[in-house]
C-alpha cells in the first residue's frame, strides 16, 4: 500500500485530537459545542480552519469576531492572535490544517 489513512473521532462531546502531525502538515480535528472555546493563542504556522459543521467564530488580533459558517474554510496568517469558540447552538466541527507543520516554522 502507497498511501497511509488517518482516523479522527466521530462525535458531538468535545473533542481536540491531533490527526496527522508530519513536518509538512499537521491536521488536527475539533468538535466544540455552544460556549465551548480555545485558550486564546497564537497561530504556530499559516493555518487553514474548515468548518464542517456550525458556525465558528474567530475574533483575530484587534478585529471584532466574524463568523464563519460550514463550508468555509479560513486562512490565519503566522502569529496571528487568535480566539476560537462557538457561540451557537449547533454543535461545531472543524479542522485546522497548519502548513508547515509548526516545529519547521521559526516562531
Amino acid at each position: 500500500m502507497l498511501e497511509t489513512q488517518f482516523n479522527f473521532t466521530k462525535t458531538n462531546e468535545k473533542t481536540i485530537e491531533r490527526v496527522v502531525q508530519k513536518d509538512e502538515v499537521w491536521i488536527m480535528h475539533m468538535v466544540l459545542n455552544k460556549g465551548e472555546s480555545l485558550p486564546e493563542h497564537h497561530a504556530n504556522s499559516n493555518v487553514f480552519m474548515i468548518v464542517v459543521r456550525g458556525t465558528i467564530t474567530l475574533q483575530l488580533a484587534d478585529q471584532d469576531a466574524h463568523h464563519y459558517e460550514s463550508g468555509s474554510i479560513v486562512n490565519i496568517p503566522h502569529r496571528t492572535l487568535m480566539n476560537v469558540s462557538n457561540q451557537n447552538e449547533e454543535t461545531l466541527e472543524f479542522f485546522v490544517v497548519k502548513a508547515p507543520g509548526p516545529n519547521m516554522m521559526n516562531n
